[in-house]
C-alpha cells in the first residue's frame, strides 16, 4: 500500500460579492487529490479536498514543499500500525517535517487541503464514511443528523433590501432555520436597515446571525453591540481582527447575546489563547474553526483537545467554510452543527444531491470517505484531476 501521486490545480471560484473586509472577484481554490494503490469496488482509490473559500489556492506551497515529502518518504512510514490504511498523522508529521513552530501563514491552509485529502482515501480504504470511521476511532457514538444553517446576505452591487429579503426567504424554502448575513461593509445606519428587513421577512420561522468580517476596532464594535443587542440574534460574528482578544472579550462587557468567532484562527495554540485571553463565554459562544484553513483534521483533534481542557464542549462548534469535511467531523465528533452555502463558491459547496435540509438539519448519506462522489458536480472536476 502506497501513495502514487499527489496532484493540483488551483481553480478559479470569483463571484462579484463582497463582506465587510475582501471582495471575491478573484477569489481562488487548491482542488489536490491523493492516488493510492488501493483498488476497491474496481476503482483505484483517490482522496480529494480543497481549501475553504476565504483563502486563495496554495499551489505553490503544495507542490515545492508538502507533496515531495509525502512522496519521497518511505511508504511504509506512511501506513498505520495494522498495515491495512493510511495513517494521517504519520504524513501529517511527514509534511511538516523542517517546519518551524509559530506564523502559520498560508502552510496551514496548504497543509489543510491535502489533510482533507488523506482522510478522504483513508475513510474509502476501509470502506466507511468518514463520520462513521472517526466515532469508532474516538469511542463516540455518530449522529448522522447535523444542524446546518444558510450563510449568505453578502453585499452585491445593486443588491437593495427587497433581494436581500428574497434571498433568505429562499434559504427558509428550502429548509433553513437559521440564516446569516453580512455586515460592517456600510454604514451603522444602513446595516440596521438591512437587519431590520430581513427580520421582517423571516419572522418567527427562522432566526438571523450577523458577522462582520473582522472589520471593527473596538469602538465600531461596541457601538454595533448597542445596537444588535436590541435583536433576538442567534450570533454577532468577528466584531474585530481575529488575533484582537481584548477586544473580543471588552465586546462581551457590552454584548449579551451569543458571540462567534475563530474560523481565522488557524492552529490549537491559537485556539487555546482565545479561550485564554478572548473573555469566549461556553454556556453561548461559538467556535468556527475551520479544518480546512487551519493544518486538518489531525490538527482540529488537537483543538479539540484544548476546548475540553478549558471546559468546552465540541458541541459549540459550528465550523467556517460549508464543505463536506466539516459535515463529517460535526457527525462523528459531536460538533454543534455546520456553515452551509446554499448558493456560493460551487460546486464545492452544499451537500450531496440526496441530502436534503429538513427544520435546519441534514442526515448524512452512508458513502465511503467523505461523500464527494455523491455530489455529481463537484466529483466531475475532482475526476477530472486524477482519474
Amino acid at each position: 500500500m502506497r501513495i502514487i501521486d499527489v496532484r493540483e490545480i488551483t481553480q478559479p471560484i470569483a463571484s462579484p460579492i463582497r463582506n465587510a473586509y475582501i471582495d471575491f472577484s478573484k477569489m481562488t481554490t487548491s482542488l489536490v487529490a491523493v492516488v493510492t494503490d488501493v483498488v476497491r469496488d474496481g476503482r483505484r482509490v483517490v482522496g480529494y479536498g480543497f481549501n475553504s473559500n476565504g483563502r486563495y489556492g496554495q499551489g505553490g506551497l503544495i507542490r515545492e514543499r508538502f507533496r515531495d515529502r509525502i512522496l519521497e518518504a518511505p511508504p511504509e512510514s506512511l501506513i498505520d500500525d495494522s498495515g491495512s490504511n493510511l495513517d494521517p498523522h504519520k504524513i501529517w508529521a511527514t509534511m511538516m517535517k523542517n517546519e518551524k513552530p509559530g506564523g502559520h501563514g498560508e502552510r496551514s491552509v496548504a497543509v489543510g487541503t491535502l489533510d482533507m485529502a488523506i482522510w478522504d482515501a483513508t475513510a474509502k480504504i476501509a470502506g466507511k464514511p468518514l463520520f462513521r470511521l472517526l466515532a469508532e476511532r474516538t469511542g463516540l457514538e455518530a449522529n448522522p443528523r447535523v444542524f446546518v444553517y444558510a450563510a449568505g446576505g453578502y453585499y452585491y452591487p445593486g443588491k437593495d433590501d427587497s433581494a436581500l429579503r428574497a434571498e433568505m426567504r429562499s434559504y427558509l424554502d428550502r429548509g433553513y432555520n437559521v440564516v446569516k448575513m453580512k455586515i460592517g461593509g456600510a454604514s451603522i445606519a444602513e446595516d440596521q436597515r438591512r437587519i431590520e428587513a430581513v427580520l421582517s421577512e423571516i419572522g418567527s420561522q427562522a432566526q438571523l446571525a450577523v458577522d462582520a468580517n473582522g472589520r471593527f476596532d473596538l469602538e465600531t464594535a461596541i457601538a454595533y453591540a448597542k445596537m444588535l443587542r436590541d435583536y433576538p440574534l442567534f450570533w454577532y460574528e468577528e466584531a474585530g481582527d481575529p488575533l484582537d482578544y481584548s477586544l473580543q472579550a471588552a465586546l462581551s462587557e457590552f454584548y449579551p447575546g451569543p458571540m462567534a468567532t475563530g474560523e481565522n484562527l488557524f492552529s490549537h495554540q491559537d485556539a487555546r489563547n482565545l479561550l485564554r485571553h478572548g473573555g469566549m463565554r461556553p454556556d453561548r459562544d461559538w467556535l468556527q474553526f475551520d479544518c480546512a484553513l487551519a493544518y486538518g483534521l489531525v490538527e482540529y483533534l488537537r483543538t479539540l483537545d484544548v476546548l475540553a481542557q478549558f471546559g468546552w464542549s465540541p458541541s459549540r462548534c459550528i465550523p467556517h467554510g460549508g464543505h463536506q469535511m466539516s459535515l463529517n467531523i460535526a457527525a462523528g465528533l459531536g460538533l454543534g452543527g455546520n456553515e452551509s452555502y446554499p448558493d456560493l463558491f460551487q460546486p464545492y459547496g452544499g451537500f450531496p444531491d440526496s441530502v436534503r435540509v429538513e427544520n435546519g438539519h441534514i442526515v448524512m448519506p452512508e458513502l465511503p470517505g467523505i461523500g464527494f462522489e455523491g455530489k455529481s458536480d463537484l466529483i466531475t472536476v475532482m475526476r477530472d484531476l486524477a482519474e
